[in-house]
């Protein structure tokens, strides 16, 4: 089959990537967060492109939007969701995929993210699905660039996917959350 040996070349990137994380982290000493920093909320529109490791299907074309907060400078949660369609030359199938995750930035635009959630198929041949995602990714002010794996345990599915995505901060949202933050500083004084 010529999705093992797709599969464990990717699984030994990962190891690489994470090893090579894990040792920088004890390089550096830990610095605590700036008081000043306000937490605030980013939203991300992007496409996908992917290669499935399933044979049915040729390729994977999806949408999705993305609502991440900035716990700290270089950490975040993501929820994201959109729609995943699979092209087949038989049948076509799609799914609608909802997924937590967790963003850790290595510089100033460099980050690994990993997510997990669920699959909604939205067709007869797809029923529901646990569904995980590890992946790399470069992100300036707006624009986010992404290759991740995704495997859907139920589908019998995997697949490596290309995001390109649109982003920006979400100003009213952070101007009431920073509103928020400074009157509890000032109480305190």
């Amino acid at each position: 089959m010529r999705t093992i040996p797709k599969i464990s070349s990717l699984f030994a990137v990962v190891a690489a990537v994470l090893f090579t994380i894990e040792t920088k982290a004890q390089a550096q000493e830990e610095q605590p967060l700036k008081p000043e920093y306000l937490r605030h909320w980013r939203i991300g529109y992007g496409l996908n492109l992917g290669i499935p490791f399933n044979n049915d299907y040729n390729f994977t074309l999806g949408a999705d939007a993305r609502l991440q907060y900035d716990i700290t400078t270089k950490t975040s949660l993501a929820f994201t969701t959109g729609y995943t369609h699979l092209f087949s030359p038989d049948k076509d199938s799609g799914f609608i995929p909802a997924k937590l995750g967790f963003k850790s930035f290595l510089g100033n635009q460099y980050y690994v993210l990993g997510e997990a959630g669920a699959a909604f198929g939205v067709t007869k041949e797809l029923g529901n699905s646990f569904l995980w995602a590890p992946g790399v990714g470069i992100a300036t002010k707006h624009i986010d660039i992404s290759l991740r794996y995704e495997n859907y345990s139920d589908f019998d599915l995997g697949q490596i996917s290309l995001r390109l995505a649109y982003g920006f901060s979400s100003k009213k949202i952070n101007n009431y959350q920073n509103s928020k933050l400074k009157n509890k500083t000032q109480s305190k004084k």
